[in-house]
């Protein structure tokens, strides 16, 4: 056994015996990239000899220059790789134990989400901008249907039924390491979703106008048949709102404000849940619980006020 073996080397090798053959190509990149900063904050830091305070002050090196949700990440992977080192002999403690985690602090928090009259209007101008610009495009058919980015750049010209009016989810586009067309989130995410006749006929006409003659063509491509990172589309969206006088919203924003709207104007939870393609409606009661109390505090005054006028009569 080499007991000389650095923590780089030794995640590297880890990393290609135990997690490529068992995870996606899309999750083994995630690896490859806290392989990359190993290599870059740890160098050739012998395994055996690295102790908890040299670990921690690393760590916090990383952090520095990483959000706290990162650096967790960061940890995490380290961590598994160094329980196994542990198990197979390659050190005698855990260095990673009881580590502390933080992480660059984000200056401004965005809106989780929107008002129905805000979401109005930028529904109303992303609707009549789309043909113009495909961030437009992007931004309302998930502010219409609630759908995760990766959802909405994987929707093809296949996946709209005109006829019945549905869109179908049955795939993602992976904008962020670029492997093309993925699984969804977890099979719940697979499922048709109802559309309105404007959508329908906004998507028409792009497919017209774009020359999608292909079922296979994506919908929310530009001109030069390119999509835009996540990081793209909410700076974007952020300087769309501006000049619309909105709150900043992130991306994801635009699906709790879907879900919000339907919650709040009285649709049933469990459609809800169907909607957003959520594995169970315990995650959707647990994400919309702010909206599910202020609903039952205007049911609270209704009930009260039904109450009254029955007494009064």
């Amino acid at each position: 056994m080499n007991n000389t073996l650095s923590l780089t080397e030794y995640f590297k090798q880890w990393m290609e015996t135990f997690k490529k053959p068992a995870i996606s190509p899309v999750t083994y990149v995630k690896y490859k990239n806290t392989y990359q900063h190993l290599q870059q904050y740890f160098g050739d830091n012998e395994l055996s000899l690295i102790t908890r305070q040299q670990y921690q002050i690393i760590l916090n090196r990383f952090a520095e220059t990483h959000a706290k949700r990162t650096t967790a990440g960061f940890h995490k992977q380290i961590r598994a790789s160094v329980l196994d080192a542990l198990d197979d002999g390659y050190i005698e403690t855990d260095f990673t134990r009881k580590a502390i985690i933080t992480g660059r602090q984000i200056k401004k928090q965005k809106k989780m989400y929107l008002s129905y009259n805000e979401w109005q209007t930028l529904m109303k101008y992303t609707f009549n901008h789309c043909s113009s610009n495909s961030f437009n495009l992007i931004i309302y058919l998930s502010a219409i249907t609630g759908l995760r980015f990766s959802e909405v750049l994987g929707l093809t010209v296949s996946d709209i039924d005109f006829q019945h009016r549905l869109l179908s989810i049955n795939k993602t586009w992976d904008y962020k390491y670029h492997t093309g067309f993925q699984t969804t989130k977890n099979k719940s995410s697979v499922r048709l979703i109802d559309i309105d006749t404007q959508t329908l006929i906004l998507l028409k006409n792009v497919i017209s106008d774009r020359h999608l003659t292909d079922l296979n063509h994506r919908l929310c491509i530009d001109y030069t048949g390119k999509t835009p990172v996540s990081a793209t589309i909410n700076r974007y969206l952020e300087k769309l709102c501006y000049k619309l006088n909105l709150p900043p919203i992130s991306f994801h924003g635009l699906r709790h404000t879907h879900a919000s709207i339907l919650l709040f104007k009285g649709v049933n939870i469990l459609s809800v849940s169907k909607r957003l393609g959520h594995k169970d409606i315990n995650t959707t009661q647990n994400v919309y619980l702010h909206v599910i109390k202020e609903m039952e505090e205007r049911e609270t005054s209704l009930i009260m006020q039904i109450m009254n006028e029955a007494m009064v009569k």
